[in-house]
């Protein structure tokens, strides 16, 4: 069996969504409210526990929809406040090799066509290398906002898919996304996505 191992700031937390995410979502939001302080006002604390809690379960709800394995958050950012500006989506996909083509005989360029090429996104910087040993494609793009989505703001979106040790149709994918500072093009968007490639660089697989 192959797992994965993703090293995050202690800002960043876990939430699995397959299994205990319920107790994740309790731990992480019982976290934050302990950070209120003591004696601030009740009638403005329990409208921001509320809205907090919404907007947190609302991300979770959306990112399961999507039959990923993991999200990451930024819930202790800099400076104490609840972020869900950025998030790290963990999933899986299998892509059969063509009839007849032997193990490890694709090339990187018709991985991402079949990876990629699902969600029509166009205008994509592709790049394609290792981590870990292993074949890695690298997409980059600028999302739209999708209010139906739960995306108020455009998003920088960074894709990492990574093909699963020892079991050549599955691949691993990261999905990082950031809305930077209100504009996915500035210069908080391109700060956070070379924390992103460096997060990436350290990836590892856990073989057992």
């Amino acid at each position: 069996m192959t797992g994965y191992r993703i090293l995050l700031p202690s800002e960043w937390a876990q939430v699995p969504l397959r299994h205990g995410t319920e107790e994740a979502v309790r731990s992480i939001l019982a976290d934050a409210y302990a950070r209120i302080p003591s004696d601030a006002p009740t009638d403005k604390v329990n409208p921001y526990k509320r809205e907090l809690e919404r907007r947190f379960r609302a991300s979770i709800a959306h990112a399961q929809k999507t039959k990923a394995l993991d999200l990451y958050l930024p819930v202790k950012p800099m400076g104490g406040d609840f972020n869900l500006g950025a998030s790290i989506l963990v999933s899986e996909s299998l892509v059969p090799r063509p009839s007849g083509r032997p193990q490890g005989a694709s090339e990187p360029a018709e991985v991402a066509v079949q990876l990629l090429a699902r969600d029509g996104v166009e205008d994509a910087d592709l790049s394609s290398g290792e981590i870990d040993d292993a074949l890695a494609v690298r997409r980059e793009h600028v999302s739209k906002a999708a209010a139906k989505n739960g995306a108020d703001l455009p998003s920088r979106r960074v894709e990492y898919i990574v093909s699963v040790p020892d079991d050549p149709d599955r691949w691993f994918v990261a999905a990082f996304s950031t809305v930077g500072g209100g504009d996915p093009r500035d210069e908080l968007a391109d700060a956070l996505v070379e924390w992103f490639d460096a997060v990436m660089a350290n990836f590892r697989w856990i073989r057992g």
